[in-house]
């Protein structure tokens, strides 16, 4: 029996081309396996099981018979690519060129993406500064006038033009040549920039129950290419306006918000809140820094096709359809490019270093989740799975693991 031949044909640090060729008797040989295999279990009116002549499988199967032959030999020689060029494969191959002709060899070519092989000459001996920032009375004061918003009422306002800050609830109605069309209601606070900047203008000057016809512009950067720079003919109608009014700062108003005794007691836990995310900010500053520097000092790659397989990925977490990858790839680029990097020396120091988590740190992580949100370890963990996010927590896990690591083989000074 002829062996299946696998020759690399082009390859660069992220992809490979393979060009296969299955002799003929290999093809021949699954062949006769498949149609041995319909002849058994098929239901042919007039034969038995297993007794159909092989002329009748082939008519009756034919088609059948060769998609099983290609998809048995398409995966028999992808296992023997991956042994035999020891893939480290990303992704299923794409198969290219494919020829299956009768009484002919089978020739295709897979194309595969594949972890490129990063050398890391230098892990340590870096040096980088944490910087913790102070929390100011004024951050305090900032976190203190957001509580203050969630909790705050807003009140109707008569007889008055509304002003930024306020509610107003309003239906914007596009003129169809010269009759309105169908209305959108709309309930939005004026000045977050939730509406076009004409329409709020126009409204800031309405009282409520008015309609206005008016000509807004859409602005160059629009959401919508289509509609940048143009103008149309819209019917505002404004309903409602309502100002908003703060609950007292008080402790009364710090028991409400949390299990505060005082408005100093409140004012010291959002200090507390503020230094805590202050650290947690300065240590993940460091990391990005130490894998900076490691980035330079190895010259690590950020091959094209991993960094658009991860652009795709972005755009689909965001919902952009898949044909304006042109116009967001641009947007995109710096940050896939940097994760693709960061995800390169994570795994290269998981494998040459043994750091993947083991099942017992990733029980301890599942026992600290049960614990924060009260609930058995059990119960944690099954939902973890059904929601596939197991694999998630593990990764987590092996990633902090080895972020610790460098972290030992470098300096960390405070600044």
């Amino acid at each position: 029996m002829s062996d299946i031949s696998v020759v690399k044909t082009r390859e660069d640090v992220a992809s490979k081309s393979l060009q296969v060729t299955v002799p003929l008797d290999r093809v021949q040989l699954a062949e006769t396996q498949a149609i041995r295999y319909y002849g058994k279990h098929a239901k042919l009116p007039g034969f038995r099981p297993g007794h159909a002549p092989e002329a009748v499988v082939r008519r009756k199967f034919g088609e059948a018979i060769r998609q099983t032959v290609l998809e048995e030999l398409i995966r028999e020689s992808w296992d023997l690519a991956i042994k035999a060029e020891d893939l480290k494969p990303i992704a299923e191959p794409h198969i290219h060129d494919l020829k299956f002709e009768t009484g002919q060899p089978l020739e295709f070519e897979f194309q595969v993406e594949v972890r490129p092989d990063v050398q890391l000459g230098r892990t340590g001996g870096f040096t980088v500064k944490r910087t913790v920032p102070p929390v100011k009375d004024e951050d305090v004061a900032e976190r203190l006038r957001n509580l203050q918003e969630r909790k705050a009422t807003w009140l109707p306002v008569e007889g008055e033009r509304p002003a930024p800050g306020q509610l107003v609830r309003l239906d914007v109605a596009p003129f169809e040549g010269d009759t309105p069309g169908s209305a959108q209601p709309y309930t939005v606070v004026l000045g977050e920039g939730r509406t076009l900047p004409e329409v709020e203008e126009r409204v800031m000057g309405m009282l409520p129950g008015e309609t206005l016809d008016t000509e807004v512009r859409f602005p160059d950067d629009h959401a919508e290419e289509s509609r940048r720079g143009q103008s149309r003919r819209v019917r505002l109608t404004l309903h409602e306006v309502k100002r908003q009014e703060l609950p007292a700062l008080d402790d009364g108003f710090a028991r409400e918000v949390g299990d505060f005794e005082s408005l100093d007691g409140l004012r010291a836990g959002i200090r507390a809140d503020l230094e805590a995310d202050a650290k947690a900010a300065a240590e993940q500053a460091v990391r990005q820094e130490l894998l900076q520097q490691i980035y330079t000092a190895n010259d690590i790659p950020a091959p094209a096709s991993l960094v658009t397989r991860l652009i795709r990925g972005y755009m689909e977490a965001y919902k952009i359809p898949a044909e304006q990858f042109d116009r967001f790839a641009p947007e995109f680029h710096p940050v896939a490019e940097q994760q693709v990097r960061r995800e390169l020396v994570l795994e290269t120091v998981v494998e040459r270093q043994g750091l993947a988590a083991t099942t017992a740190e990733v029980d301890e992580r599942v026992q600290v989740l049960a614990a924060a949100r009260q609930l058995p370890p059990g119960q944690v963990y099954a939902q973890l799975e059904k929601s596939g996010r197991l694999r998630e927590l593990e990764r987590s896990v092996t990633e902090e693991k080895a972020l610790a690591w460098l972290l030992q083989q470098s300096t960390v000074v405070e600044g």
